[in-house]
């Protein structure tokens, strides 16, 4: 058990990566805080765990109720050795076509939010704590119509480095996990019936040399490492679990013959 008696908190807990990470993390021996804005969600999520989590229904962006929350949080399961700075949320920004309130919430929620949940957790983290941010390819694809987006994961791949130098002198390490496609409900907008659903898997795993979308539980594992005293000397890194699809886009299986 890699993470026997250790403590972890993750943001957005109640579905996609978040979720899987939440049952690797409990299979693997932790005691687990879930955080989650919709309750039905949250509940559901420790029905699907078995009761093996604390969940805390919190907006992160809501900065005085995250920090209530992981106060709360070390309290009840003690001072935290893993926090998974996992919510976030997609959205398209077209130039043209985008307001101010859509392009800032998306920063608010996706970098802002990040940034104030470290702090909310420094003063319950334990000496040689490992924080793990989410990430995603689009902070280097130059996808059309995903400024925001790009930008707020952008800023993470940035920040990820800078914390990591920050919080070393307390041997705490700071890593980051970036997806690329994974079947979460976050395409569930883009792709709204099963046919769908199977056309934008194909579109999106042909991107990739090894020709599919990730698993939520392939994201899962590579923060397992991150957090396990596996990566003990570890800190300031991505691992990117897309399918080589950044790291060797010309071998992607939309250009093979068959």
């Amino acid at each position: 058990m890699r993470l026997k008696n250790k403590v972890a908190i993750i943001t957005g807990g109640n579905s996609g990566i978040g979720l899987a990470t939440a049952r690797v993390f409990v299979n693997e021996g932790a005691k687990v805080a879930i955080t989650g804005r919709n309750p039905k969600t949250l509940a559901a999520a420790v029905e699907t765990l078995g009761g093996n989590v604390l969940p805390l229904q919190v907006d992160v962006t809501d900065v005085a109720a995250t920090e209530k929350a992981f106060a709360e949080a070390a309290e009840k399961l003690g001072n935290f050795d893993i926090v998974f700075a996992n919510a976030g949320i997609g959205g398209a920004t077209p130039i043209g076509q985008t307001s101010l309130e859509q392009f800032e919430t998306i920063i608010r929620t996706n970098l802002t939010a990040v940034f104030f949940t470290v702090q909310a957790a420094l003063p319950h983290l334990n000496d040689g704590a490992s924080v793990i941010l989410n990430g995603s390819v689009h902070a280097v694809l130059g996808s059309a119509g995903w400024s925001a987006y790009a930008a707020s994961k952008g800023a993470i791949r940035s920040m990820t480095r800078n914390l990591a130098s920050e919080l070393a002198p307390r041997n705490i390490r700071v890593n980051q996990v970036t997806p690329g496609g994974t079947k979460t409900p976050i395409w569930a907008p883009m792709a709204q019936t099963e046919d769908a659903m199977s056309q934008l898997e194909a579109r999106l795993g042909g991107m990739s040399p090894l020709g599919r979308m990730s698993e939520a539980e392939e994201i899962a594992k590579a923060a397992l490492y991150l957090a396990s005293d596996d990566s003990s000397n570890v800190s300031a890194i991505e691992i990117t679990v897309d399918g080589g699809m950044t790291s060797a886009p010309s071998g992607a299986k939309i250009f093979r013959a068959a």
